[in-house]
């Protein structure tokens, strides 16, 4: 899991709005488009950083290519960023 992409691809406004919206199920490409005010170019740039880190994956469908959680490589993550969750009664720095 290349934790810099992850952390690179999550620190963005409108990508972290990507999964939230893909959290409800897959969308086109086009559909998630539909739902920002900027450029199909700027989402499909978006969408690809989204697919570097390995959260999105996609699959082309006829002329779309849809879009879906990667719920396994978000998995690992929260395995890798869990045990850091401070502990009852400790304090910290």
């Amino acid at each position: 899991m290349p934790l810099n992409a992850i952390f690179k691809a999550l620190a963005d406004p409108t990508r972290r709005m990507i999964l939230e919206m893909l959290r409800q199920g897959e969308l086109t490409a086009g559909e998630i488009a539909d739902r920002f005010a900027m450029t199909k170019p700027s989402i499909s740039h978006h969408l690809s950083q989204l697919k570097q880190a390995g959260l999105v994956q996609d699959e082309r469908r006829g002329q779309h290519i849809c879009y879906s959680l990667n719920k396994s490589v978000l998995q690992d993550l929260l395995g890798w960023i869990l045990p850091f969750e401070l502990r009852e009664g400790e304090r910290s720095p």
